[in-house]
């Protein structure tokens, strides 16, 4: 569906009854290359994306959506950018939260988590995330050592981000349920095989998942799912009708994945997607997607 990846600055603001405050992009990211590099962005299909990327590249797009507050989310299993998301948060106003990182299976899970705390901008850490999709045991989740480090996350008041593939969905409901004192937040509805059409078993792992109500889940990443070139929104809905069904608008956020999103589609072309993907929701409901779910859950109030 996309052309140029950037060429769309501007998409109709996402003025809804409910978002007086704006609305809320829950999930997207930034990096310098300069500074650090990222070793999954490989290979010539990742050009569009193998740059440095700011909040000065994201700010129009997400002025032009009417987005006032976004979710700063982790790429590397790095404490010092997360260090670095903390101090560009306390200086950035777009900036409501961050989502770090920390090694879950590090007897100083609990010390690491106080000392990010503690570091310039630690009032903004709101959440914990590791790759998990990139683990080879697709029960990596159910590991004692990986339990312990989500209790400590748990004890710490914080969430913890699931970064799942459907193979993976089956230790993430079994987590969830023996931790129902942390709150879990869904990446990437689990990354469904969209480009393959396979809506099964990751639809029933997905209503499973959403059964605990300890769980939200993003709408967010479905467009690099997708076949980059030929994406469109009925390729989409069946996957967000899942979403939506499973989980509730109230359990739902709105989520760009930019700049990674940029390998299949503009900020502004995912937002009109995604709004045309909840159009059938009544005004309240679709004010919770874009955004009512995301303050409450990362308390951006």
């Amino acid at each position: 569906m996309a052309s140029d990846p950037e060429s769309l600055t501007g998409a109709r603001p996402l003025s809804l009854p409910g978002l007086e405050a704006g609305a809320v992009d829950a999930h997207h990211h930034v990096w310098d290359l300069a500074v650090r590099p990222e070793p999954w962005i490989t290979g010539a299909e990742m050009a569009p994306i193998n740059r440095t990327f700011g909040l000065v590249d994201l700010a129009p797009h997400a002025k032009a959506a009417g987005v006032t507050s976004t979710v700063l989310v982790q790429t590397l299993p790095d404490l010092a950018e997360t260090r670095d998301f903390l101090a560009l948060a306390a200086e950035r106003d777009l900036v409501g939260a961050v989502t770090g990182w920390v090694d879950l299976t590090s007897p100083s899970v609990a010390d690491d988590l106080a000392a990010l705390r503690e570091a310039p901008g630690g009032g903004f850490l709101r959440a914990i995330r590791h790759g998990v999709q990139g683990e080879e045991d697709p029960a990596w989740l159910c590991r004692p050592d990986v339990r312990r480090g989500l209790a400590a996350v748990a004890d710490a008041g914080l969430r913890y981000e699931l970064l799942t593939i459907p193979v993976q969905l089956a230790a993430a409901v079994d987590t969830v349920a023996a931790l129902p004192d942390l709150a879990f937040v869904l990446d990437h509805c689990s990354k469904p095989v969209i480009a393959r059409d396979e809506l099964d078993p990751w639809a029933a792992r997905i209503r499973e998942l959403a059964a605990r109500p300890n769980v939200t889940c993003k709408l967010s990443g479905l467009v690099t799912e997708a076949d980059w070139a030929t994406w469109d929104v009925a390729t989409l809905r069946p996957y967000v009708e899942v979403v939506l069904s499973a989980f509730g608008p109230e359990r739902v956020m709105f989520g760009s994945d930019w700049p990674v999103c940029l390998l299949a589609s503009s900020y502004a072309e995912w937002v009109e997607a995604a709004a045309e993907l909840t159009a059938g929701l009544g005004a309240a409901e679709r004010a919770d997607v874009f955004g009512r779910t995301a303050r409450r859950v990362y308390a951006l109030d």
